[in-house]
């Protein structure tokens, strides 16, 4: 089923994100969102994957490339969410973003994007709320509930 009625139906293009997050001293969590370019929405560090690279290695470029951030990245994704990317065009694309862990090491002083976005520490109740993508707000939750610990 298309997400625009008359429309006819169109796989998802596959993207991959990073989940950036830190522990806190309490046993708790952190985590990392930046701005998107175009909307300036809250969002978490994704793109197309890289020729060569597995996703999760893509995923870890990604939040270099738009956070500085610098840690370990899970090689199994939490989940995936949907979201509609607006295109250059002003067309707009399905998109199904595969999510990973990323434990950050370091945010580094300069990167790739450092003055195209914004980012900021939240804890993942608060990430939860930041985020328009209903997909993407259940991950977090998800993710820092389990006792288990996903994101470890």
């Amino acid at each position: 089923m298309s997400a625009n009625a008359g429309e006819a139906d169109q796989t998802p293009r596959r993207q991959v994100g990073a989940l950036p997050f830190r522990r806190t001293p309490e046993g708790g969590y952190v985590i990392l969102l930046v701005t998107s370019r175009e909307s300036r929405r809250w969002v978490i560090p994704k793109g197309w994957p890289m020729k060569g690279r597995k996703p999760y290695e893509a995923a870890a470029r990604e939040a270099y490339e738009e956070a500085g951030l610098l840690g370990t990245v899970g090689k199994r994704p939490l989940g995936f969410y949907l979201y509609e990317k607006r295109l250059k065009s002003r067309d707009a694309v399905l998109c199904q973003v595969k999510v990973f862990p990323l434990e950050v090491r370091k945010q580094l002083k300069h990167w790739p994007e450092r003055h195209q976005r914004e980012d900021r520490w939240f804890s993942p109740s608060e990430a939860a709320e930041a985020v328009a993508e209903p997909g993407l707000a259940a991950i977090i939750r998800a993710a820092c509930k389990r006792e288990t610990g996903a994101l470890a």
